[in-house]
């Protein structure tokens, strides 16, 4: 074996110093997780989603959120800005708006059209004939970098989120490594053209789900591991609190299905390495300079829990194998079926929903 080539040892020589100094578009911070809860009891595994019925396959990269009309049109937002029709036995019915950016969570109002929110445009509306309007892309002159998830609510009133008011959707492990609190959860006026800021400093700041009255909103904090409850009217309209913590996985979207549960898409289970790191930031920044296939990666594993208004865990679904629909970002309860959306499967899935 002949001896290393100079460029060789240059660059072994250079890597450890790139490892530690070169620039980083972010600056992770300490915080102090709670201990992950154990796979037992009500989070005991199963194979309940190992019957998903896989749609849409190969007709794009990650449909992330999944809605479906009155008739059982199911739409599903693809990574390179299609929004693609399909019937109820999952046929394409061809590309019904392209929004030239990336669509993440959709909702209809109350007229039939199909809101968006678009990590890149910010909050979007389509009508039936495919007719894009921007509605809102800023709060308190802070733009949206990353527009996430909706709902609508009775009143014509949309609910959403900016995951981040510094990072775009391709920058989001930067995000979740720095753990700083640049989510927000938004209000936007249909009636009025306002947008309103309900919470800001939350932890990526995710999925939003309505009561069924509108009583309060749910919004979800990723890296935080736990779900918020915000109050829109009572006694405690304009308050918040923690309706679930310590959550075993990363909670990503979440939906109400207007009869009291609360459908949450984990795309994740916890990993023990990214908890062991919290308190040492500048490890975190060493690991955001290597490669992305060299950085921490989540295991298949599909997971979805079902929780009740007071946060209590009344349905667990699973499926841990290497084929599992995986991973989860999106659940959607329509006459008694789960539409399932993911940020990189190349298709959606359904399966019935357990009584």
């Amino acid at each position: 074996m002949g001896k290393p080539t100079k460029g060789i040892l240059v660059f072994i020589g250079l890597f450890p110093v790139y490892l530690l100094f070169w620039p980083v578009d972010a600056e992770p911070v300490v915080w102090d997780p709670p201990a992950a809860p154990e796979m037992k009891g009500q989070f005991e595994p199963n194979n309940y989603l190992q019957d998903a019925e896989i749609l849409g396959l190969n007709d794009g990269i990650g449909p992330e959120d999944i809605a479906v009309d009155e008739a059982g049109i199911m739409y599903a937002g693809y990574e390179d800005g299609r929004i693609i029709k399909y019937d109820g036995q999952g046929n394409s019915l061809g590309v019904f708006v392209n929004t030239q950016g990336r669509p993440l969570g959709m909702d209809f109002d109350g007229e039939g059209n199909l809101i968006i929110a678009d990590a890149h445009k910010g909050l979007l509306r389509a009508a039936q004939d495919g007719n894009l309007t921007t509605l809102t892309t800023e709060a308190d002159g802070i733009p949206f970098k990353f527009a996430d998830d909706v709902d609508v609510a009775a009143d014509g009133k949309i609910y959403f989120t900016d995951a981040s008011s510094r990072y775009g959707v391709h920058d989001y492990r930067l995000d979740l490594m720095a753990h700083q609190p640049y989510g927000r959860l938004l209000e936007y006026d249909p009636d009025t053209k306002t947008t309103t800021t309900l919470l800001s400093d939350l932890y990526f700041a995710n999925g939003v789900a309505l009561s069924p009255g509108g009583e309060f909103v749910l919004v979800n904090e990723t890296s935080e591991y736990r779900v918020q409850k915000y109050w829109l009217k009572g006694e405690k309209a304009g308050q918040s609190e923690i309706l679930m913590d310590n959550l075993p996985g990363f909670p990503d979207g979440i939906s109400s299905n207007g009869k009291g549960t609360y459908w949450i898409a984990m795309p994740a289970l916890r990993k023990e390495i990214i908890d062991n790191l919290a308190g040492k930031p500048f490890v975190r920044k060493i690991i955001l300079r290597l490669p992305e296939a060299l950085q921490p990666a989540p295991d298949r594993h599909g997971f979805v829990l079902g929780i009740d208004g007071a946060g209590r865990v009344i349905h667990n679904l699973q499926d841990s194998s290497p084929e599992s629909f995986s991973p989860i970002t999106s659940v959607e309860e329509k006459n008694g079926v789960l539409y399932l959306g993911s940020l990189t499967y190349p298709g959606f899935a359904r399966i019935s929903a357990p009584e």
